[in-house]
């Protein structure tokens, strides 16, 4: 496994080793020891299984308690995934980055407590598998706006295509009005 650092600090891409032939394809996606080895000592409480149609948007999501650190990953098909850093300590708090992770390139994201998060999907559909350091816990569940204009993500959707939401997104709050940690 090669452990990435991307511009988001202690956000990280992993890139497993993918063992195939003309059976298929086998590669590990965690590993308690390599890891810790990289620096990530994790413990997971939940897994969760989302599957969405084409122009789906999940997000962006964070819990204010029991933040949640997320190993996500794409098992059928394909999705962009982008975070925003809410950690007023870190050095690259209010900053955004996204990713393309796919069935094909096999990419897993470690998106750590404190960072909004969330897909669209870029394929007709995806299954979007992810591994939890916390239970989910509705009342504590924030939506940063997916389209707030000071921070800018850059959705790859076709011009003139609207993303598909949850009434739960469509009432994402400002960066401005969104709760933010330490």
């Amino acid at each position: 496994m090669k452990f990435v650092p991307t511009p988001i600090a202690d956000l990280i891409l992993i890139e497993p080793q993918v063992f195939g032939d003309d059976r298929g394809f086998f590669l590990e996606t965690w590993h308690a020891a390599k890891f810790k080895a990289a620096g990530l000592d994790l413990e997971f409480v939940q897994d969760n299984h989302s599957r969405s149609t084409q122009w789906t948007l999940r997000g962006m999501h964070l819990q204010i308690e029991h933040t949640q650190g997320k190993l996500v990953r794409t098992i059928s098909g394909s999705v962009f995934d982008a975070v925003v850093d809410l950690r007023r300590s870190s050095p690259t708090f209010g900053k955004w980055w996204g990713t393309l992770l796919s069935d094909s390139n096999h990419r897993i994201l470690w998106v750590p407590p404190g960072l909004a998060h969330g897909i669209l999907i870029t394929s007709e559909t995806a299954d979007f598998v992810y591994k939890c350091t916390d239970i989910y816990s509705p009342q504590h569940e924030r939506s940063l706006m997916w389209n707030d204009p000071t921070v800018g993500i850059e959705w790859p959707l076709p011009p003139g295509e609207a993303p598909k939401l949850s009434a739960k997104d469509l009432e994402g709050k400002s960066f401005a009005d969104i709760e933010k940690f330490p």
